[in-house]
């Protein structure tokens, strides 16, 4: 056989691949849930727009409720990774500038966009009969609920858990729900609005001041 017809070797096994590849598929889920709620998200959609076959999704993925689980965890996750990676270089000795930060990580891409708010809204009420998807939004909620309570504990005032714990669940709640307002309709608020609102409740809830320079929009972006 003439060496310049041959096929060339196949390349061997790269996890780096294999993870990129898993990523894509996700992404896909995520575009599709986002776009046309979970029923759009059939595994011949997602191979679709994901420029796979569908039986390929079977290698990286028990199911299709495995795949879409995963989405979900995803969305979820992104929120606590980004708040947090937002404070990683804000000192400890200032507790009040590294919540602002963790805050304001939630109202900026990629946490607060459409799509991350779609896909939330896509399987929010799939989780009541849903155990795996149930499992996973108490999990990821408690992990994020959880470094806010942290990050209030640590603000310079007497020690007292159980306030902290109210107080974290009142702030949670705003965050929640603002980033679902900002995130799917975003050319509703000026530039920087949904922030200050977000800092001026916490703080009202809190009983403290954030800085004025916790309300920049240019802010330090993360991702």
């Amino acid at each position: 056989m003439d060496p310049m017809t041959e096929r060339p070797e196949r390349r061997p096994y790269r996890r780096a691949g294999e993870e990129k590849r898993r990523e894509d598929l996700i992404a896909a889920a995520m575009e599709l849930v986002s776009e046309g709620g979970p029923e759009a998200a059939t595994v011949r959609a997602i191979a679709a727009r994901a420029g796979v076959t569908a039986g390929l999704i079977r290698h990286y993925f028990s199911s299709k409720e495995d795949l879409t689980n995963a989405a979900y965890r995803q969305v979820m996750d992104q929120m606590t990774a980004h708040a947090l990676r937002a404070i990683e270089t804000i000192p400890a000795a200032d507790p009040v500038a590294r919540l602002a930060a963790f805050i304001a990580a939630n109202f900026r891409p990629p946490v607060m966009t459409p799509v991350s708010v779609g896909v939330w809204a896509g399987y929010m009420h799939l989780g009541r009969s849903d155990p795996s998807l149930h499992e996973t939004h108490e999990a990821t909620y408690l992990g994020y609920r959880d470094r806010l309570q942290e990050l209030i504990a640590a603000l310079p005032r007497p020690a007292d858990p159980a306030r902290d714990r109210r107080e974290a669940i009142a702030c949670n709640a705003l965050i929640d729900g603002l980033w679902i307002e900002g995130g799917s309709l975003p050319d509703s608020f000026a530039e920087g609005e949904v922030l200050r609102i977000a800092l001026d409740g916490i703080a009202a809830i809190l009983g403290i001041t954030f800085p004025a320079s916790a309300y920049h929009s240019d802010q330090r972006k993360t991702g």
